[in-house]
């Protein structure tokens, strides 16, 4: 969910002082004849007992409100981005060979862009006091960019802000600003892990700039994944309205704890249809910690490309359907997960002792286990249960991102009879796995191996199966690996990789 732009504010201003106006126009004098007035007409009768549980439930609302809202502020911040600006003179005399000439008259790194100012703003919520400090947690798209932040406090004072850190993996951000006064409050955290479906929530922030609103809901849905930010959280679903200008924001319980952090909305039409989406407290809490002390969050990092695979692939890897995990595909050389006994096709169903339900949810555990750390992790290697022992890393991105180090970069994908009829192979005889998803700079990709090759056979080991593949493709003992491939009715053997 984007942060509102301040003039979308200023407009939305504009429309509500313009009705009131007309409002004003259209009143009706209290002298004319046959008019009934709200305020002479009868209260509804409501039983007292009812009205007894409607104004608890009132007044716990109010109390909510009253403690949190002060520890709630808007982030109103100054973005520097490059726009596109269209000169036609310029590119008239640019692109006319007959005004071409030796010198420009253009000024150096004019490339037809112009560095801007954009104003911005969103919700964030104090979290965090040391000293004079005091530390405001809200969304790295709101604040992660920013090279100007003023923090705007719920009594309307406004402090210079500093950015402390931000991640764009999870999408938070941290930032501080300095005060005297110390009677500025702290919001308290709550447990997120506790939240059900129907609990009531309540979502605080400035929606569509109109500062320091209060909307009401509940826990529609835990667990969510996806969104369109990239994020690697899982998501608290609310119905509680959540509109642009609320991201960072917090969302709170009936205890007036912050339980999430609202990132994001589901919506056709960029406005509330009851379907936000807030990261869980419980997910940043560390995340606090380390922007503090190191101004980034440092993830654990194992070497693993992990996958969910469908109920087909796991008949292939000899797996029954109904177990749950992620499949490591592909492995980093030299990396913790090898040093630690694991091969790519181990399809992981442990970590630390709990059950593995998703890809995403092995991400974010891994990430949260402090480098030097030592996880234990249980794989299925076929139908073979193994427990192995990883010493966690530090996630190094420079490392992450080097393709050469991705063993065997490609996934391996059954040939069924979908596959074999895509690949026009007609012939019953060829066994094997689909290449797919070769990776630039790989292994793969340096024993030019390509996207529908057939791989019949590892070490002059004949192969049928994925698991098959695998369990041939294991590191040990072996100090080369070549393939046998089968493209275009022939087939040929691969040059030797060596580790």
């Amino acid at each position: 969910m984007k942060r509102i732009t301040k003039n979308v504010a200023v407009a939305a201003c504009t429309a509500a002082l313009s009705f009131g106006i007309f409002n004003l126009s259209c009143k009706v004098n209290k002298g004319s004849a046959n008019v009934a007035f709200a305020e002479t007409s009868p209260a509804a009768v409501i039983p007292q007992d009812s009205l007894a549980v409607t104004q608890a439930m009132q007044n716990t609302f109010r109390s909510i409100s009253s403690s949190v809202l002060p520890t709630v502020v808007e982030v109103d911040v100054v973005e520097k981005k490059k726009v596109q600006v269209y000169n036609p003179f310029r590119d008239f005399f640019k692109n006319n060979p007959f005004f071409s000439t030796p010198e420009s008259n253009e000024k150096e790194g004019d490339d037809g862009f112009r560095e801007q100012e954009q104003s911005g703003l969103g919700s964030g919520v104090i979290v965090r006091k040391t000293g004079k400090t005091f530390y405001v947690l809200t969304n790295n798209h709101v604040a992660g960019n920013a090279y100007k932040i003023k923090i705007k406090l719920n009594d309307e004072r406004e402090f210079d802000g500093k950015l402390v850190g931000a991640d764009p993996r999870m999408d938070v951000a941290l930032v501080s600003f300095e005060s005297d006064d110390a009677k500025i409050p702290v919001a308290k955290l709550g447990d997120s892990d506790s939240m059900q479906q129907g609990d009531i929530v309540l979502a605080l922030g400035s929606p569509l700039g109109y500062f320091a609103s209060v909307t009401q809901g509940i826990v529609s849905a835990t667990g969510r994944s996806g969104g369109q930010i990239g994020s690697i959280s899982d998501f608290i679903q609310t119905d509680a309205a959540i509109n642009q200008g609320n991201s960072g924001g917090p969302l709170v319980n009936i205890y007036g704890e912050v339980i999430g952090i609202n990132t994001w909305i589901a919506s056709s039409s960029g406005g509330s249809v009851g379907l936000g989406f807030s990261i869980p407290i419980n997910n940043i809490k560390t995340a606090i910690d380390q922007f503090i002390s190191d101004g980034k969050i440092t993830y654990g990092w194992v070497g693993i490309s992990l996958m969910e695979i469908t109920d087909e692939y796991k008949e292939e890897l000899g797996i029954d359907k109904k177990i749950t995990g992620a499949l490591a595909s592909q492995l980093f050389l030299e990396s913790p997960a090898i040093k630690g006994g694991m091969y790519p096709g181990d399809y992981i169903i442990e970590l630390n002792g709990h059950s593995v339900k998703s890809v995403d949810q092995l991400v974010r555990e891994i990430g949260s286990i402090p480098a030097g750390k030592t996880a234990e992790v249980t794989v299925l290697r076929g139908k073979e249960k193994k427990n192995l022992k990883i010493k966690i890393d530090g996630r190094d991105e420079k490392l992450v991102s080097d393709n050469s180090k991705l063993w065997p970069g490609f996934i391996a994908s059954p040939l069924s009879d979908e596959n074999r009829k895509k690949l026009k192979i007609d012939n019953d005889k060829v066994k094997g796995i689909v290449v797919a998803g070769v990776t630039e700079k790989t292994p793969a990709a340096a024993l030019r191996l390509q996207n529908g090759d057939i791989i019949c056979a590892v070490n002059d080991k004949k192969i049928e199966t994925v698991e098959e593949f695998y369990r041939a493709l294991q590191l040990e003992g072996k100090k080369e690996i070549w393939f046998d491939v089968y493209s275009e009715g022939h087939t040929i053997s691969t040059g030797r990789y060596k580790f």
